[in-house]
C-alpha cells in the first residue's frame, strides 16, 4: 500500500502560481495511477489532474492551459503547478493513487486505494 503526504497549499492572490507536492511511500509507487482531485466549498470532490494509461496528462476543463501535472518516480513524487490561479480554484486539494487508471472516458474514480491528508489551496482576488 501506498501512503501519500500532500504540501505546498497557501494562500495567494488571484492570478498567481503555486506548485503542490504529493510525497509517496511504498516501494510500489511506481506501478501505481496518479491524479489530483479537490474538493470546493459545498462541493462534492472531483478529479483535476490525471496520467492515462499512456501517460499522457488528463485535465479537467476548468484547469486546462493553467495547471499541469507532473511526476518524478526517483523522487517518488507528484506534483500540480497551478498557474493563473482563480479565486474558484479554491480547495482542499488531495493526491490520490491507485492500482488502477484513477480516470476513464471523462470519468473520474472517487473511490481509490490512497489518498493524502489534503493541501488548502485558498485563492482571493
Amino acid at each position: 500500500q501506498v501512503q501519500l503526504v500532500e504540501s505546498g497549499g497557501g494562500s495567494v492572490l488571484a492570478g498567481r502560481s503555486l506548485r503542490l507536492s504529493c510525497a509517496a511511500s511504498g516501494h510500489t509507487y511506481s506501478t501505481y495511477y496518479m491524479g489530483w482531485f479537490r474538493q470546493r466549498p459545498g462541493k462534492e470532490r472531483e478529479g483535476v489532474a490525471a496520467f492515462d494509461t499512456d501517460g499522457s496528462p488528463i485535465y479537467v476543463d476548468s484547469v486546462k492551459g493553467r495547471f499541469t501535472i507532473s511526476r518524478d518516480n526517483a523522487e517518488n513524487t507528484l506534483y500540480l503547478q497551478m498557474n493563473s490561479l482563480k479565486p474558484e480554484d479554491t480547495a482542499m486539494y488531495y493526491c490520490g493513487a491507485d492500482r488502477h487508471p484513477v480516470t476513464a472516458g471523462g470519468l473520474w474514480r472517487n473511490s481509490l486505494d490512497a489518498w493524502g491528508q489534503g493541501t488548502l489551496v485558498t485563492v482571493s482576488s
